[in-house]
């Protein structure tokens, strides 16, 4: 039977680190309680309470997919570990990240249980390679990274493994274990953010960025990082929690849009009202990222926070047209 391990590692502020629009700067902005007008009839807010992510596809983000991290000693001692947690990825989407969070974090369904049926429906556990020993895995203390734990302590139980899930703090504490192997060995991680991490730790703090929004070259730079200080990253996988901009199901049912290309070439009168933290005016992945990538324009922007309460709330009253969210935000789910 899979243990949940307390926690040996000093807890400390949980989450991903998110690049751009999370960090702290300041804002050229009108303000929370500015009122939002729009300059345009079409392209004015539509309030609703269904919200959906415009795709963005000429890829301005980071490609932060949810990515297998193991020591690299414990990989190699186990050859089924890492076709086990591919597996995981071969089968996880950003909408079923999204139904996971949204099942913990509004229905109060406990994630140990949502986890488990996730992997009984998804995973075929006949056909996982048959390992077995100890394995730990670490889970920050966030929802999302405490459901991906026990998804992957799950599927490691189903091939042989004793898996257990033990609760960490962040990147900055739970890295060093990793990599040590020690306490944990195997960790769900976000792809650009470990990369560019391990690029800084690497090469330096004033390193030049090698993530970008291709999976695929973000991981090839990805592993010969890890290879220098003892880690291996297993298969991403399709789901990514990562900044991202959503409307109302109205607004987008309206328009016809379904992603930020096709929204810029809808209201390119520069009607919109954008919602965002303090900082989005001033960072590249925000709205100077949507000025130069899309050529979207704005009418104002409204003062609000990185993807919570506040920008949810917005949109669905019909004060902002976009807003910032993450990805797999909970609250998308439908």
């Amino acid at each position: 039977m899979r243990t949940r391990a307390r926690s040996l590692l000093p807890l400390a502020v949980a989450g991903v680190l998110l690049t751009a629009c999370g960090e702290s700067g300041s804002s050229g902005s009108s303000g929370a309680g500015a009122s939002a007008t729009a300059s345009g009839d079409a392209c004015a807010p539509v309030a609703g309470d269904q919200l959906v992510v415009l795709e963005d596809d000429q890829q301005l983000q980071n490609a932060d997919n949810v990515v297998p991290a193991v020591n690299m000693a414990t990989a190699q001692a186990n050859p089924a570990l890492l076709p086990a947690l591919d597996a995981v990825s071969a089968a996880m989407t950003t909408a079923e990240l999204i139904e996971l969070n949204g099942a913990v974090d509004l229905q109060r369904q406990n994630a140990e249980d949502v986890a488990a049926a996730w992997v009984e429906e998804n995973v075929d556990a006949a056909a996982l390679q048959q390992g077995s020993g100890p394995i730990v895995v670490g889970g920050a203390n966030f929802t999302e990274s405490t459901i991906l734990a026990d998804v992957y302590a799950d599927v490691l139980t189903a091939a042989g493994f004793d898996a257990s899930v033990r609760e960490v703090g962040n990147r900055e504490l739970y890295l060093p274990a990793l990599i040590s192997g020690s306490e944990i060995q195997v960790f769900p991680e976000y792809l650009s953010t470990a990369t560019e991490f391990l690029n800084r730790q690497v090469n330096g703090s004033t390193a030049e960025p090698v993530a970008s929004g291709d999976v695929q070259a973000t991981l090839t730079a990805l592993r010969p990082l890890a290879e220098q200080v003892g880690l291996v990253f297993g298969r991403p996988s399709e789901a990514a929690d990562q900044n991202a901009f959503a409307v109302t199901r109205a607004f987008a049912d309206e328009l016809g849009v379904s992603t930020l290309s096709e929204l810029a070439d809808a209201c390119g009168d520069g009607s919109l009202v954008l919602g965002g933290p303090t900082e989005c005016p001033d960072r590249p992945f925000c709205q100077p990222g949507l000025e130069e990538t899309y050529g979207l324009q704005f009418a104002e922007f409204r003062e609000l926070d990185a993807g919570g309460p506040l920008t949810k709330a917005a949109l669905q009253q019909g004060e902002v047209s976009i807003g910032l969210v993450f990805s797999s935000d909970g609250a998308l789910a439908q």
